[in-house]
């Protein structure tokens, strides 16, 4: 048993703490998964980060409590987000680790085997889950993606045009809503014709999708005071490019791609959209004469 300094106990305790919690947390994850392959995944993968923790333990002599915190706060965001989003960043995470693992491997001989465990065996189960919710990434991007287009450009228009941030608002939620029902029972008639049997689940979520985006891009609208129309339409934009940031995130953490390309493209798309549209309205505004 080689001798420890203190820079190297105090890694191993928290690489035992971090397996430890991690174990915890894909247990807590599997009881409430329903399908059975899913579940003997996770419940293996549990085991596996378990025996990391063990390992540790006999260097650092100490029985380390995992992170309750964590657990109960990645616990949360699996409900909402997805099993799939909570282990790929867990994962991400025990990958730098892992770098830090590389310069002591040569003391401590289960290092080695720790690290090709974690590089190849994990991840090949991670790649074998399959999520529900993921089947319906599509659905949620048609969603997002067609909310943002239009709606956006909708609300730019209108911006210069009726110049009141409520009637703007007014105006925002009820396209919002009568888009919201067209394109979910749109995507319901398409994804049925396809033969998909759980068509009226897809049709949810991109209903789903296309509400949440009306809510936060009409919000700025209703906070403002009726002639600050300027600052609420680039609170908007403001809003646009955080959606468009945080969906491209999940998109790239539960699919492993990059984030770049998909952000760019929707960014571009909607902010050229809303360019566009404000500029419609401000001409129609002039060649009119319509005064609010």
């Amino acid at each position: 048993m080689p001798t420890l300094s203190q820079e190297q106990l105090n890694l191993l305790q928290n690489f035992q703490k971090d397996e430890l919690t991690s174990a915890i947390l894909y247990k807590k994850i599997a009881k409430r998964v329903k399908d059975k392959n899913n579940k003997s995944i996770l419940l293996r993968i549990s085991t596996e980060e378990q025996a990391h923790a063990h390992i540790w333990q006999q260097y650092t002599k100490k029985e380390l409590k995992p992170n309750f915190f964590k657990v109960l706060f990645y616990q949360f965001v699996s409900f909402l987000l997805g099993y799939t989003f909570v282990i790929k960043i867990l994962e991400t995470h025990e990958y730098k680790g892992i770098q830090s693992l590389q310069g002591i491997k040569e003391s401590f001989p289960e290092v080695e085997h720790i690290i090709s465990q974690e590089e190849t065996h994990e991840a090949e189960l991670i790649n074998m889950l399959n999520e529900e919710r993921l089947n319906y990434i599509g659905a949620m991007v048609l969603g997002l993606n067609d909310a943002l287009v239009e709606l956006t450009g909708c609300i730019a228009g209108l911006t210069f045009v009726l110049m009141n941030t409520k009637l703007i608002a007014l105006a925002g939620i009820i396209t919002g809503v009568a888009a919201t029902l067209s394109m979910a029972a749109s995507n319901y008639l398409a994804e049925k014709a396809n033969g998909n049997k759980k068509a009226l689940v897809a049709s949810c979520y991109t209903g789903i999708a296309y509400l949440i985006t009306v809510i936060f891009l009409t919000l700025p609208y209703l906070l403002f005071a009726k002639h600050l129309f300027i600052p609420a339409l680039l609170v908007m934009l403001c809003i646009v490019i955080f959606l468009i940031f945080i969906f491209s995130a999940y998109i790239s953490i539960v699919k492993s791609e990059k984030i770049a390309p998909r952000f760019y493209e929707m960014a571009g798309i909607s902010l050229t959209v809303a360019l566009i549209s404000f500029l419609i309205g401000i001409i129609a505004k002039s060649f009119f004469g319509i005064e609010m």
